[in-house]
């Protein structure tokens, strides 16, 4: 017999893998290539959040140098423009998208409710001048951005929703997003949350012809509480309530603006 270097030799052939193990390999491959897709959908997603965030800090802080009257000179703040850009709003809204999540404007987030324009959340927060060691209060939860800013500037924030199903996915959203020092309660606002405080902040999220006296008792001197008052479905003034003293308020007008209106409980 003639010798062959380096041929196959003859008679002997390699057994095909069966035809079920060739599907699983396929199924195999596509499932890794239908994550690689998603990965790369993601990643291009997240950067496009963070450009649009970015243009949304920029656009926020332009408006702010239109309202001198009722932020000073200094406009906002370093502390709420950088919470403002750490804050995924898109992550608080239902459609998840960043083109539409950081257009500064309100949007829907289902039950009737709104979540705020941006720039009247960083005009709210900069006028409840949050401090690191304080506790805030957030009456109307909504989707739980409002919430989320307040937690970059705060030690503790304690949020109350009436309405069930906002609460529950504020909560989850809060949660999956590690916001540890948020509190959500469902309930009433009106009275607030005394168990949670006293506050040295009140943040009000929706409109009423006037300002709760158990939100005034529960501020701790020198406390501010900032609410739109007015009557519904129309302008309001954004208001600023400081606690000066025992049963003695100041109470100065911000600006005109328009949110949905304050619900109350039944009971």
């Amino acid at each position: 017999m003639t010798g062959c270097c380096g041929c196959v030799a003859t008679g002997l052939v390699a057994a095909a893998p069966p035809r079920s193990g060739r599907r699983l390999m396929r199924t195999l491959l596509l499932l890794v290539l239908s994550m690689v897709t998603v990965v790369r959908e993601v990643t291009a997603q997240d950067a496009q959040c963070v450009l649009e965030r970015a243009a949304m800090v920029e656009t926020i802080r332009s408006y702010a140098r239109s309202h001198v009257s009722v932020l000073g000179q200094q406009g906002l703040s370093g502390r709420v423009l950088e919470a403002m850009g750490q804050t995924q709003r898109h992550l608080f809204i239902p459609e998840r998208s960043c083109s539409i999540a950081y257009a500064d404007m309100p949007l829907p987030i289902g039950a009737g409710q709104t979540i705020s324009q941006p720039f009247i959340v960083a005009l709210m927060t900069q006028l409840a001048y949050v401090a690191p060691d304080d506790v805030v209060l957030e009456v109307g939860t909504g989707s739980g951005y409002q919430a989320a800013i307040l937690a970059h500037l705060a030690r503790k924030v304690c949020t109350i929703e009436i309405i069930p199903q906002l609460a529950a996915a504020a909560a989850k959203t809060l949660k999956d997003l590690a916001y540890d020092n948020v509190s959500v309660r469902l309930g009433d606002g009106y009275a607030g949350w005394p168990d949670c405080g006293p506050f040295e902040a009140i943040i009000v999220t929706a409109a009423l012809g006037h300002v709760p006296a158990p939100l005034i008792e529960q501020l701790k001197l020198g406390g501010r509480l900032v609410m739109p008052v007015g009557p519904a479905y129309t302008t309001q003034q954004l208001t600023v309530v400081e606690k000066t003293g025992p049963g003695k308020t100041t109470t100065r007008a911000a600006s005109l603006v328009r949110f949905v209106p304050f619900t109350r409980s039944p009971d």
